[in-house]
Order: C-alpha cells, then sequence, then structure tokens
C-alpha cells in the first residue's frame, strides 16, 4: 500500500515537472496564435460553418429564384394582356378604316352616277328557304318598290323582290327565279342571265354562231328595264356547244359575291334612266 502512494506521488511529481514547461511555452505565445491542440477543432468547425454557409446561400438563391420567377410570370400575363388588349383595339381600327373606305367609295360612285341612287345596308341573307335572297334596310318608307334594281359599285347584285315598310328582300341573281337580260361586252352577243341556285348562273338562248368564250363579261343590256345598260353581271367560266342543242351552254360566274358585300345600293330610277340613255343616242 505504501509501495502504491509513493509511486502515485512520483508519477503526480513527474507530470507536474513535464507541464510547467508547456504551460509556459504556452503563456509566452501571442494572443492571436494556438495551439496544435486548437486545430482539430478550429477544423471541425471550419467545415461545419462552410457548410452551413454553402446551404443557406443555396436556400436565399433558390428562394430568390423563385420569387424572380413569379415577378416574371406576372409581368409576362401582364404584357400578354396589354398585348391583347392593343390587338383588338388595332382590329377595332382597321374595322374603321375599311368601313371608312366602303363609305367613301359608295359616296363618290353615288356623286359620279347621274342615277337615283340610295344606300343601304344587308341585315341578314338567305332568309327564305326557298329562294337566294339578301335583307337590306331600306324599305317603302324610303322609296323603294318591287321590281327595282340592287348593285354595289362593282356590278349587279339583283333586285328588289319584296319590299316592306322599314326593310326589303332583294332576290340575288343567282336565285333560280332570278332574270336579267344580258350582253357579252367583247363581242355584244345577246343572252338572258339566270340563276341556277346554287350560287352560279348560266346564260341562255346564245345562238350557236356567238362568239363567246371563258373570261368574257356579261353587262346587262338595258331591255328589261330594272337594271340601267352596261353593269357587270358576271363572267364566262365555260361555253358548251353541244351538237344536238339550238343554243350554246354558257357558265357564268356572279360579278359580285352577296356573302361578301355589307352595303348596296338601290336604284330609284332605272327605267327613266335607261329612257335618258336611249333618247339620247337617238333610239
Amino acid at each position: 500500500m505504501n509501495l502504491f502512494n509513493f509511486n502515485l506521488r512520483k508519477l503526480l511529481a513527474i507530470a507536474v515537472v513535464v507541464s510547467l514547461p508547456l504551460i509556459s511555452i504556452n503563456m509566452q505565445r501571442s494572443a492571436l496564435s494556438s495551439g496544435w491542440y486548437d486545430r482539430p477543432f478550429f477544423f471541425l468547425a471550419s467545415v461545419a460553418q462552410n457548410t452551413f454557409f454553402g446551404f443557406s446561400s443555396g436556400v436565399r438563391g433558390t428562394t430568390a429564384m423563385y420569387l424572380s420567377l413569379i415577378n416574371i410570370k406576372k409581368d409576362n400575363r401582364r404584357l400578354k394582356d396589354e398585348n391583347q388588349e392593343l390587338m383588338t383595339r388595332l382590329e377595332a381600327l382597321s374595322e374603321m378604316q375599311k368601313e371608312t373606305n366602303r363609305l367613301n367609295e359608295l359616296l363618290g360612285f353615288k356623286q359620279k352616277s347621274k342615277m337615283e341612287l340610295i344606300a343601304a345596308k344587308i341585315m341578314g341573307k338567305d332568309l327564305m328557304s326557298d329562294h337566294n335572297t339578301i335583307q337590306i334596310n331600306k324599305g317603302t318608307m324610303n322609296g323603294v318598290k318591287h321590281g327595282q334594281a340592287v348593285i354595289t359599285t362593282t356590278g349587279v347584285v339583283g333586285y328588289i323582290f319584296r319590299p316592306e315598310t322599314l326593310t326589303s328582300l332583294v332576290l340575288l341573281v343567282t336565285d333560280r327565279y332570278a332574270v336579267v337580260d344580258g350582253i357579252v361586252s367583247r363581242s355584244r352577243a345577246r343572252g338572258i342571265v339566270v340563276g341556277k341556285g346554287t350560287g352560279s348562273c348560266t346564260l341562255r338562248y346564245v345562238e350557236k354562231s356567238e362568239d363567246i368564250k371563258a373570261g368574257d363579261v356579261i353587262v346587262t343590256g338595258g331591255l328589261d328595264n330594272i337594271f340601267p345598260k352596261g353593269f357587270p353581271i358576271a363572267i364566262v367560266e365555260a361555253v358548251e356547244n353541244k351538237i344536238y342543242s339550238v343554243s350554246l351552254k354558257v357558265e357564268l360566274k356572279p360579278f359580285v359575291d352577296p356573302d361578301k358585300i355589307e352595303e348596296v345600293f338601290v336604284i330609284l330610277n332605272a327605267a327613266e334612266e335607261d329612257l335618258n340613255n336611249k333618247v339620247s343616242m337617238g333610239i
């Protein structure tokens, strides 16, 4: 037992003697320097700090990117809305410009013409199942009567079929009951333009010896006292000379497409105008 106590005291004494120089050396170092035993702790702390910094930077970057995407999405939606609004305004302005051009063209046509014309807007199309018709917003209150010619600045549309007080039905030249006196503008061959009810017409009662070719323009002849002479009716699409037929079969395409017009003119004095033309020509 005494031997154990002696050895323990001896070991303690040796440890104190050995540690004193180390403690002395450590105390003499600068406050900014660290001992070798601190380095593992500093290394672990540095790794932890770097890891935390990288993680926090990633979180901040992801959050910033997410917020940026949200802002970009909002800006994109706003720009799309603004673009749509601008496109709508541009389309409205374009339509206004087209209408202005049409009205100016109609006004110029009316001013240059010697005929008594009344302008009318198309309200509806094909209102009767048995006929090819359009409805206009002018009627008997405006001087419209049955049989009056209806035209545009480019050619013949049809004639008044059923006038009402405020509106009227116009029978199109494509209707199977529509009949208009016609002349081939180039060769002066005569015939009767008859509607086929399918959006096209035919020129009937044309002698087989007449000179008619595809592309010829058919104009009004003026003998029906409905249309003044010389208004375009249709263009010749095909000519067939059948052996067993006494006349040429001439297929026509109307000059005016009723699906693409919005305004028309009703000629109130077509008979008087045609009569004046005949008198001036000495007929």
